[in-house]
Order: structure tokens, then sequence, then C-alpha cells
């Protein structure tokens, strides 16, 4: 399969493995990774490297023509944890960018956008338990603010202009090859590096916060199967309902504990207690599974086997 695709946030903690991913799948040389700036020395290594800025209309338009590019994931965003510390650059960020892509896809310079949203869009008033695809949402974060804003957007791109812009709301998500960048749930992370090289880990939610979780690998494989279907099997252009596991910060040490028995946790919550406070337990996803055919393949057991084997 021939492909052109950009990425913009190539060097995050989602963006690094997804650009792997579509290099395996379409060839390094038709993978254009961006960031920023200089970051994963591979990923600069083994195909066309740009440095980006996803706010820069008139920058990313160059690169778009001088590659011939016909899909773009946007995965720079700045995430709910940093975002608190700084509302405005993360709203500039998080809606320039996604206005952008969306803008570009709308005068046919490209022809297929991928833009992540995430748990972060619902908020205390959402219901807890198997949240729904179409519920209260009022988030109470900056990001999640900026995420329900861009689901709203992308819907109307699609509506008004037939932009065809595909999302999934991740939920926290888990994965070895790169270090988290600034999100509520990046403990479910960290606690399995500390394990390791500290035999304890000071978790800074409650024992009992339970959030949706995913592996690194069910989320690539979620995102690259969304964008393979055809856009009539598409019913839902704001972003799609995501869930594999959840579980609390006591679950994953206990998880932790069969394998490393004298693993120790503590809690100390801060500030991020508030923003897991008001994010879902537990998600509903039958819309995906559905309309494309999604089915998680790593539980907790599963998922702390491989942090382990591989961290090691």
């Amino acid at each position: 399969m021939q492909k052109s695709i950009l990425i913009l946030g190539a060097c995050g903690q989602i963006g690094t493995e997804l650009t792997y991913a579509l290099r395996e799948k379409y060839g390094n040389e038709n993978v254009v990774a961006s960031d920023i700036r200089e970051g994963n020395e591979d990923i600069m290594a083994s195909g066309p490297f740009e440095i980006l800025d996803a706010t820069n209309y008139g920058a990313i338009e160059d690169v778009v023509m001088h590659y011939e590019i016909e899909e773009v994931y946007l995965m720079a965003a700045m995430l709910s944890a940093t975002a608190e510390k700084f509302p405005m650059r993360a709203w500039n960020l998080n809606m320039s960018s996604l206005f952008n892509v969306l803008n570009l896809c709308k005068e046919k310079k490209i022809s297929r956008i991928f833009w992540p949203s995430s748990i972060a869009v619902f908020g205390p008033n959402t219901p807890k338990k198997n949240t729904p695809q179409n519920t209260i949402m009022e988030p109470s974060t900056v990001y999640g603010i900026s995420k329900q804003s861009g689901e709203r957007w992308c819907e109307y791109y699609f509506k008004k202009y037939g932009v065809d812009v595909r999302s999934v709301r991740y939920p926290g998500l888990i994965s070895w090859k790169t270090l988290p960048g600034g999100g509520t749930t990046d403990y479910a992370v960290e606690i399995y590096h500390k394990a390791l090289s500290d035999g304890s880990y000071d978790c800074f939610l409650q024992r009992d916060s339970r959030l949706p979780m995913m592996y690194m690998e069910d989320a690539i494989r979620a995102t690259l199967s969304l964008m393979d279907k055809p856009s009539e099997s598409i019913t839902v252009r704001s972003s799609y309902n995501l869930a594999a596991m959840n579980f609390t910060p006591e679950e994953i040490a206990k998880n932790i504990q069969k394998h490393i028995p004298n693993f120790t946790i503590s809690y100390a919550p801060d500030f991020r207690q508030a923003i897991a406070d008001s994010w879902p337990n537990s998600i509903d996803d039958s819309q995906a599974r559905q309309d494309w055919g999604w089915k998680a393949e790593y539980d907790l057991e599963k998922t702390t086997e491989e942090m382990l084997k591989n961290l090691r």
C-alpha cells in the first residue's frame, strides 16, 4: 500500500510508537515524522523528519506540498497536568494545530486526518460507570475543554465541508518505549519504572482512584484500524469512545507484587487527584465495536508482564 503520511508531534508518547507502526505498514520513506524540536534519534534517522511547529499553518502547508502528503496524524498537544500550569499555551497549541489541519483538508490539500481526543472530555457530572458514547460532558480541565471543543469542530468540518477527520477518545495509555508527557494517568507508567529501580512508588493519586487505561499496542492498533475503514462505516465524526481495562493504583500495585513481591506503594495525592476525580471509571465503547470491529487484546495482567519484561 502506498500512502504519504505526515505525523505532527511524532516524538511524543503516542507519536513515537505511531511513527514506527506507520513506517512498518507504509514504508519508512512514505511517513514524514515531525516535531517542534529534535527528539528520538531512531525516528529521525529511519525516515524523513522535519522540525515543524504545529501552530504554524504556512510551515505545515509547505511540508504537505513538498512531500505530497495525503493523510495527517495530529499528535501534538499539551496534556492534562501540564495544561493546568499553562492554560493559554495549552489552548493555543491544542486548538491552532487542529484548525490548521482541518483547513488543509477543507482546501483539499490533504484527504484524511486523525486527531486524538481523550477521556478528559468528560466531567464531574458525566456518568462514571460505563460512560456512554453520547452523554453529559462538562470537562473541568483546560485539556478536556480543548478536546471537547475539538470534537465539536471536527464534526462541524465533516458536516459543513465534508472533511474526513477521524478520532478516538484515548483512555490512559501505558507504554515502556517512551516516558509519559505530563498526563494525569502517567502514574500507571511511572509505577513500573519505580518498581524496578526503587522497589517502591509514591503515587500522586489515591489508592482507590479507578480510571480507564489501555496498553499502547492496543491504542496504536485501534488508531490504524479506524483509519483503514471506508468512510461510510464511520458513524461518529466527533470522537469514538475506546476502552480496554480499568483499575486503581492499589490494584496495579498488587499486580506488580505478583512479579516483585517486595514492591511497596505509598500515596500522596496532589493537584492531579481532582483531575482524576472528574473522569470516568469505565467506558462503554460499543459504538466502536459495532462500526469498525474494535476489541482490546491487553488486560492488566498481560500489560504488567509486558511492561516488566521490556523495561528489564
